[in-house]
């Protein structure tokens, strides 16, 4: 029985899982696009099945409406919005939704055909059934998301802590989706020393923090509350970096430490991405290096773009873009580099 491993399975799999990449890329932005345009509490109920209907009537729109008006968001902040405005919001949030829907079919349809065509091994049964089973999960994290702004609440937006478990989950989605696609390409690992073995992980795993603070900060708009550059309000470390009332939770929830965090952890990215691609000068591992710290002094600049402008959409949905493109980047030298003892030999006999 042929398995993933056979070139035609390899194949059409490979075909699936960049669609299943690519969806969820674009699934990133339009969620990006529902922070910023404060959209992610229009929708106050969660229902996977009726749900993916819109109001198709003025009466619905209105009863949607009035839902809406019960949440803390509409009562102190929203309390002058029209149908109109309201409208804007709720399509960004239902555009948002279905095409999560879509993307859990065309998920769970390429897997059913797959297995139907035989072509899945019990390995990669496991492991592509595992990848559909995050997705599902990340449904359920989107609707716990959401509930922490409706009901008996104070908040003005979801928590902030929720929204960066959001976003890990779906940034750990599309990482494994392409770390599939590598393992089915016939794309050559590149046996390496520990020093950039261990200088890949550690872009891979900075990149992914500086990412989470980057949620943090999106969950707080922090990144308007701060917008000269390279100081704060003035102050190379902001005087009040730990608000009273927070105290050590200003870490997480204050917009004076998290901003302050992510900028400071860009620096630390950039730095060890031009080391890395600096050491790497001369050697096979020249190219992925250079790539990364080229993405990674990309994002940087426009980073500070964005924080001067104050964060406006457009600006800040290519950060965030350019924030994935940088850690699938991570993902595949960390791939490449993580060559075995045995590769390391074949290698060396060649």
């Amino acid at each position: 029985m042929p398995d993933a491993t056979s070139p035609v399975a390899a194949r059409w799999i490979q075909r699936w899982l960049i669609v299943i990449a690519l969806m969820v890329y674009a699934m990133i932005l339009i969620g990006g696009a529902t922070r910023l345009t404060d959209s992610g509490l229009s929708i106050t109920e969660w229902a996977p099945l009726k749900g993916a209907l819109p109001p198709l009537s003025e009466a619905a729109w209105l009863s949607e409406f009035e839902k809406y008006k019960a949440t803390a968001e509409f009562q102190q902040q929203n309390y002058n919005m029209t149908m109109s405005e309201f409208q804007f919001i709720y399509w960004w949030e239902w555009g948002h939704r279905l095409f999560g829907r879509l993307i859990g079919l065309v998920a769970v349809g390429g897997f059913i055909w797959f297995a139907a065509m035989r072509w899945l091994s019990r390995t990669w049964a496991v492991r592509l059934g595992v990848l559909i089973a995050l997705g599902g999960l990340q449904g359920f994290i989107g609707w716990w998301m959401v509930a922490s702004g409706i009901g008996d609440t104070d908040r003005l937006d979801v928590a902030p802590y929720r929204l960066m478990t959001h976003f890990g989950l779906a940034l750990l989605i599309i990482a494994i989706t392409v770390w599939f696609w590598l393992d089915l390409s016939e794309r050559r690992r590149r046996p390496a020393d520990g020093v950039f073995r261990g200088l890949a992980l550690a872009i891979l795993v900075l990149t992914s923090v500086q990412m989470l603070t980057g949620a943090l900060v999106a969950g707080l708009d922090a990144g308007r509350s701060y917008t000269d550059w390279p100081l704060m309000a003035g102050e190379l470390v902001p005087s009040h970096y730990i608000d009273e009332e927070l105290g050590v939770r200003s870490l997480f929830e204050g917009r004076a430490a998290t901003q302050f965090n992510h900028r400071f952890g860009a620096y630390l990215l950039w730095g060890l991405a031009l080391y890395a691609a600096f050491r790497a000068r001369g050697t096979d591992l020249k190219l992925p290096f250079m790539v990364i710290a080229g993405l990674v002094t990309a994002q940087a600049l426009w980073g500070i773009l964005t924080l001067i402008n104050g964060a406006p959409l457009p600006i800040a949905l290519v950060h965030q873009g350019l924030g994935v493109l940088v850690l699938l980047a991570g993902i595949w030298i960390v791939w490449s580099t993580q060559a075995t003892a045995a590769l390391k030999t074949q290698t060396a006999q060649a």
